[in-house]
């Protein structure tokens, strides 16, 4: 198959090429057939085969070979560089190889040699390599007298707990990618002039944060507007004890805030622990705890349109709000107000539209009041000149970021000088790419500053480069040690490797995993 840039390499750990490349990987086609509710299906499916290292040797050899200006013999016309070439191994070998790899070495439009990696991998509790066998082992090989030595090492400081009785695998993380110039040691602890950069992986939705209440309101308004979309409208079970009548008519009698989301000026919510306490307190009371039903939103606009065409309430309204209800609200200021029909979508567009205005509201009041952005960066998000379905997907932006910041800010404790520059980076991303809750952000943040939270700990991955050479004759020794395996298919394929250490008299120890890849060229000219 053919990597493109915009597909996720399986090699992208160990190798840091920017092009498209082939990964060769045996492909069978599986069908099994089984009998349900006495209806005869068949369900069909590839799996993944790995080549033995002799076979992947042999193809590497025959890829290189027509690569070769030089093998005229072969008639094979103008060569023409093809992409760089991976192929998985079974790792059957006494070095348990995965990968094989071949890269052209190009000079303009001409290949001037090839590149050739192989990928090593093997668990082990303890035995780690020295430093100074490792150079001089890459010093042998290459016939160099000098090399240089960078470290890499990655520590996670936050990854979201798996909900109880849950077998889902959590999908957001915090980690601290460090790299330094010169190491002294294997496992070295990254020195404070290191370059670090935070890699922020957050879904939004997890329980324990401080924003959850918005999250759950935000659900609702996607429920709202998917019912547009499809014509059917899934209402949430009510969390409230009163009915939404209830609550509307205790509005109309002055009694109580909005729970409809009639703009209401009173509360600027500047900070995240005063997200969460307005949340608490049923400000605003969101819909996604009171409606049930649409009949009982027929019932409570009914009443809302009636209080405003006598007069009876005359609320604020938003500045710039394009609503349906502010157009009425302002036409109730002149006493005069047209007739609406509570009729078809309507009073669910009424709803999407209240919303995501108050929702708006709730999120430039949190970006402003922490100075982490202006009102005119954050206008793409909040603008009402396109369809209510893009204003979700931009509100939708806008919850993720506040995730992001509410992380970096309550349980991180960054201060304002690392969040403003950050809030930058993630308004630049999401003006200019859809709605993806998967992606890592990547945020420059000193070593000094995340010291705290790695100085005693053990890193996720470590591993120094060793190289010697310059430009297109560089080469490089890379050894890498990991809590995680770094080729996906290494478990899958050796269910024995770790059956024999893994658990000793009742007590589960760790189990580390040593990755090598080395690289050699071959030159054509």
């Amino acid at each position: 198959c053919l990597i493109g840039d915009s597909s996720k390499s399986p090699v992208e750990r160990f190798w840091n090429g920017n092009t498209m490349i082939y990964i060769l990987q045996k492909a069978v086609r599986v069908c099994a057939s089984f009998l349900y509710r006495i209806r005869l299906s068949c369900i069909c499916w590839h799996l993944i085969f790995f080549f033995p290292v002799c076979v992947s040797r042999q193809l590497i050899s025959l890829f290189t070979m027509v690569q070769n200006p030089n093998m005229t013999h072969l008639k094979l016309g103008e060569v023409v560089v093809l992409p760089p070439l991976w192929i998985r191994c079974d790792g059957s070998d006494p070095e348990h190889t995965y990968w094989l790899g071949a890269e052209p070495l190009k000079a303009g439009n001409k290949i001037m040699g090839i590149n050739l990696y192989t990928v090593t991998c093997d668990a082990h509790k303890t035995c780690f390599a020295n430093l100074e066998e490792l150079k001089m082992q890459h010093k042998i090989m290459h016939h160099s007298s000098v090399v240089t030595t960078k470290g890499f090492a990655q520590y996670e400081l936050l990854r979201a707990a798996a909900i109880e009785d849950t077998i889902v695998e959590p999908e957001s993380n915090i980690y601290v990618d460090i790299t330094w110039n010169t190491v002294d040691k294997i496992l070295q602890t990254p020195p404070l002039i290191s370059a670090a950069t935070l890699n922020i992986a957050l879904e939004p939705g997890d329980p324990r944060s401080p924003v959850y209440q918005l999250y759950r309101e935000l659900q609702f308004l996607l429920a709202l507007a998917e019912g547009l979309k499809t014509g059917v409208t899934k209402w949430p079970e009510p969390l409230e004890p009163e009915s939404a009548v209830e609550l509307v008519q205790e509005f109309l009698a002055g009694n109580f805030p909005c729970p409809f989301y009639v703009e209401d000026t009173r509360t600027a919510r500047n900070t995240p622990s005063e997200v969460s306490r307005e949340q608490s307190k049923g400000a605003g009371a969101p819909p996604s705890t009171c409606v049930s039903s649409y009949q009982e939103l027929i019932a409570c606009f009914t009443l809302v349109l009636e209080s405003l065409k006598c007069g009876e309430i005359q609320p604020w309204i938003h500045h710039g709000s394009s609503s349906l209800l502010s157009k009425l609200i302002q036409q109730s200021y002149h006493g005069k107000m047209e007739a609406v029909s509570l009729a078809g979508i309507t009073p669910v567009q009424m709803l999407l539209e209240i919303g995501l205005d108050k929702m708006k509201k709730d999120y430039v009041n949190f970006f402003i009041g922490q100075e982490l952005a202006t009102l005119t960066s954050l206008d793409y998000f909040i603008s009402t000149s396109v369809d209510l379905q893009e204003q979700v997907h931009c509100v939708q932006k806008l919850h993720h970021m506040l995730e992001i910041m509410v992380s970096c800010t309550v349980l991180l404790q960054f201060k304002h000088e690392s969040l403003f520059p950050w809030t930058q980076i993630c308004i630049k991303y999401y003006r200019e790419n859809p709605l993806d809750e998967k992606h890592v952000f990547q945020l420059p943040v000193s070593s000094a500053l995340v010291k705290k939270f790695y100085q005693d700990s053990h890193p996720e991955v470590w591993k120094v480069d060793i190289s010697s050479g310059h430009g297109p004759k560089e080469v490089k020794t890379t050894w890498q040690v990991s809590t995680n395996p770094p080729v996906e298919h290494m478990m899958s394929n050796n269910t024995g490797l770790l059956s024999d250490s893994m658990v000793n008299a009742g007590i589960e120890e760790k189990m580390y995993f040593i990755t090598v890849v080395k690289c050699s060229q071959v030159h054509f000219r």
